[in-house]
């Protein structure tokens, strides 16, 4: 058991650590996010009208929700959708469900995908959508009525040619399909490029479950290999065991890296030997959770940012690298899984420390990405295979990771910075050539 481990539950023996992977407190996500947008523009010298623009979301919906609960009670939730900019396309981002959703936070979100999209090069612009809601708490039927409702009341802003909405915190493939459905009832026949992620059978793409956190890996081989180092015995160690975080062990260890820490909401696990990435996953969806896991060592998520690993990738929501524990960061590469994990004063000190933070606006660009593909595949209904989607992902993501790198070695920047500077100018391009109309 590492040191950092074993000193913290001797400290906290009389009492029990806490284990839930929030957002960090003290920081609003979308001051972050434009505190981050100010720092690029002087680097740019962007106009101040353009950078006017950029700072303000272009459109801002909150609607209230009515659910009939399964006791027959009616429960009203709050539901929002943003669209940052639709400079270089239809506006694109995921749906979230958790109790931490805040206006700010979807607005934040929101102005990320915008800088995502254009940093692969997508002609995509960036949108945003989140329920306060507690959906571990919910039946499969009041979910259903919840996102039904929610897509009725958004649905003028949303369309393929509009906004096309995806999977995020605790949504999935099954809500996508009902939002595909509930749009194309009101519209009168099947629109199936109204919403990206949805299972295969109702026009998904092969490859889309496994796509964000294929573009991680796609974005740590490049760093290693402009290292010089070898992918094969990397420690490994990951916050977050959703989506990204199980797709990205499993990758990883095919990879011969050894995975040596898990975590979920409910807390984390820990062994220096490594583990077998089904194995944990079969454990949790038993448990629900990866805490007890057999031969390993439970972990608060706290403990699993600040072990002694070669790789960092936390996947779970945003502020949990802050200024407070940036300094005890071992790992050499952190490849941000999830959007906004990293503070920008955490940010200074792990450029300053000789870390390379691989920005989530690169590393979990391949879930867009593929959206992206299962947006033109539907718009063409003609369907790929998931060889074809997997290649189509691999030279976009290194294409991307090089121009970002290009940016980080000539101008003497962090990674972030610089995938920063390539979005930015060219969603500026995006305006300047454009104009404003009228």
């Amino acid at each position: 058991m590492p040191t950092k481990v074993a000193e913290t539950k001797k400290a906290k023996s009389a009492a029990t650590s806490t284990s839930e992977v929030s957002a960090g407190e003290g920081r609003n996500p979308w001051e972050m996010a434009l505190e981050q947008l100010d720092t690029v523009a002087k680097l740019l010298e962007l106009d101040s009208g353009i950078h006017k623009i950029l700072a303000t979301p272009r459109k801002c919906l909150t609607v209230s929700v009515p659910v009939k609960m399964d006791d027959g009670k009616i429960d009203v939730f709050v539901g929002h959708r943003v669209q940052h900019s639709t400079a270089r396309g239809p506006a694109k981002g995921g749906i979230r469900y958790h109790p931490g959703v805040t206006l700010d936070e979807v607005k934040a979100l929101s102005m990320w995908m915008t800088w995502k999209c254009a940093v692969v090069g997508l002609p995509f612009g960036g949108g945003k959508g989140g329920i306060t809601c507690e959906p571990k708490n919910m039946s499969e039927g009041e979910l259903e009525r919840l996102t039904r409702r929610f897509i009725s009341e958004i649905l003028p802003i949303i369309g393929p040619e509009k906004d096309i909405p995806a999977p995020d915190v605790n949504t999935t493939p099954q809500m996508m399909a009902w939002i595909m459905d509930t749009y194309s009832v009101n519209k009168g026949y099947p629109v199936p490029g109204v919403v990206t992620g949805k299972p295969v059978a109702v026009g998904g793409s092969q490859g889309r479950n496994s796509a964000t956190a294929r573009g991680v890996m796609y974005t740590i081989l490049y760093a290693l290999k402009h290292m010089n180092k070898s992918i094969a015995g990397q420690k490994v160690a990951i916050q977050g065991y959703g989506n990204c975080g199980y797709f990205a062990a499993k990758l990883l260890s095919e990879l011969d890296c050894k995975i040596i820490a898990a975590s979920t909401s409910k807390g984390g696990m820990y062994t220096s030997k490594g583990f077998d990435p089904e194995a944990l996953n079969d454990h949790y969806q038993r448990t629900k959770g990866v805490v007890n896991f057999k031969g390993a060592d439970n972990i608060s998520n706290e403990e699993l940012l600040e072990l002694d690993c070669d790789i960092l990738i936390p996947a779970a929501l945003e502020n949990q690298i802050t200024e407070k524990n940036a300094d005890r960061i071992k790992a050499h590469i952190i490849a941000e899984g999830a959007n906004g994990p990293t503070t920008p004063e955490a940010d200074r000190i792990l450029f300053g420390r000789g870390k390379f933070v691989i920005p989530d606006i690169l590393a979990n660009a391949g879930g867009v990405t593929v959206s992206y593909f299962e947006w033109v595949q539907a718009l063409q209904e003609y369907f790929w295979s998931e060889r074809e989607v997997n290649l189509k992902l691999r030279d976009i993501m290194e294409k991307a990771f090089e121009s970002v790198y290009a940016i980080n070695t000539e101008r003497k920047v962090d990674m972030r910075t610089a995938a920063y500077m390539l979005a930015v100018n060219r969603v500026a391009e995006a305006h300047r050539l454009r104009g404003l109309y009228p």
